[in-house]
């Protein structure tokens, strides 16, 4: 068959890789930490984070979501700023978000090549991968899938198709993505009916009007059709809701007909290049297991704190899903270092009081933080965390005071702020 190569290309996997637990997540009442831990989100370079899951998951992953830098050559910034005008960008509060620059087309391979490769390891027999570029490298890639994966394993080409403004003027408007659907066998996942959409108004009433449209056949108007290889859903831009302010955030319909149509219910989904947790958030909701990593630690701080205000809308009612609790490993690869933590006195703030049991934040200190936990009896290894609360990404404040639980142990608070510093306070 034929196969992609240039100069660099290497079929040898870069060895190496080990995680290291930093803090445990289990944000319903009761819920044991020990229970669930399926779910992992991962701060590290992907490679060495997939070459330390294959002892463990090799061949047991059943969906793989992958949407890795699409060769742009641009840098992109996280927007970190609650409640700004959308339409004045210059206004805005911003923070590094990711780099997707590189110095030619095969430097960009050596990076995506062996990161696929790891992913068909890591799926399962009736597993499925669905790769997320647009015009800059999909064909590139397409290349090297068939490779992988072999040429009669593509199951489509997905063309995701959206509205927007564009500068160009020397093209057509450049409005679509591709999603590479690609199975590790002919026997894979595809829920063909729970992903069925309506047909179109149109559609029912020339089927009522004459039984001979649709050639002599008659579709089931009721059950609704299959959905063609091209999928319209707006970008985040326009989804209010949804806007984390991360960058290249992508809907959650997207994600949600990706999961229920290449998942089951307890399945474990994995995204390698996370970004704003898109994955993770809606694998979630779906009662799926999930694992989710990314290099950049705002990455993960947007994954978590999706998770938790998720859980706080499932506790007042708001929402749909989450048949039971769950816990969230939040790991590291080994060779990368955490953001060090800094004191109160440092970033000269009052630190939080304690009175009667209720621990509360200060003015000075609940303006700035945009996601804080305790873990009530802190071992100084592992941070247990019991309680979370995180800022809403549009309207809305960030709870302030939390019931300190009877413990034998110390009581550990942990906090990032919205210019990301971290802060880590024993009472």
């Amino acid at each position: 068959m034929t196969s992609l190569n240039w100069s660099s290309k290497s079929k040898s996997i870069p060895q190496g890789g080990k995680l290291q637990t930093d803090a445990i997540l289990y944000p319903f009442e009761g819920e044991d930490a020990s229970q669930h831990l399926e779910n992992r989100l991962i701060l590290g370079d992907n490679l060495r984070v997939m070459n330390a899951l294959l002892p463990e998951y090799e061949g047991k992953i059943n969906l793989i979501y992958a949407d890795p830098p699409f060769f742009t050559n641009k840098g992109y910034s996280a927007r970190v700023g609650r409640g700004e005008d959308s339409r004045k960008p210059e206004n805005w509060q911003l923070a590094e978000g990711y780099h997707d620059e590189w110095s030619d087309m095969g430097s960009y391979l050596d990076m995506l090549y062996p990161r696929l490769t790891l992913m068909h390891k890591l799926l399962s027999p009736s597993g499925s991968l669905y790769l997320h570029l647009d015009w800059h490298a999909n064909s590139y890639a397409r290349l090297l899938l068939d490779e992988i994966f072999g040429y009669d394993n593509l199951r489509n080409e997905i063309i995701w198709t959206y509205h927007g403004p564009s500068p160009i003027r020397s093209a057509f408007n450049r409005k679509h993505d591709m999603i590479l659907f690609y199975s590790k066998s002919n026997q894979y996942t595809f829920n063909v009916d729970q992903v069925r959409i309506p047909y179109s108004e149109n559609t029912v009433v020339t089927f009522k009007s004459s039984k001979k449209a649709g050639f002599g056949k008659t579709p089931d108007l009721e059950r609704g059709k299959v959905p063609e290889d091209w999928w319209y859903f707006p970008v985040v831009a326009r989804l209010h809701n949804e806007r984390t302010g991360y960058p290249t955030q992508k809907p959650e319909s997207l994600m949600e007909r990706i999961i229920v149509a290449s998942s089951n219910r307890g399945d474990l989904v994995a995204d390698f290049f996370s970004g704003a947790g898109t994955t993770a958030a809606v694998a979630s909701r779906l009662n799926r297991q999930f694992i989710s990593s990314d290099t950049q630690p705002r990455a993960l701080q947007t994954a978590r704190s999706r998770l938790v205000l998720d859980i706080q809308e499932n506790k007042k009612g708001k929402s749909a899903g989450f048949e039971h609790g769950f816990s969230v490993m939040i790991q590291k690869e080994e060779s990368v270092e955490l953001p060090p933590f800094l004191s109160f006195e440092e970033l000269e703030i009052k630190p939080p009081e304690v009175s009667d049991g209720v621990v509360t934040l200060p003015p000075d200190l609940i303006s700035q933080v945009d996601y804080w936990e305790m873990d009530p009896d802190w071992d100084g290894e592992i941070f247990h965390s019991s309680f979370q609360a995180a800022r809403p990404w549009r309207k809305g404040d960030i709870p302030a005071s939390t019931v300190i639980p009877e413990k034998n142990g110390e009581i550990c608070l942990r906090f990032v702020l919205i210019s990301g510093d971290q802060i880590q306070h024993v009472l």
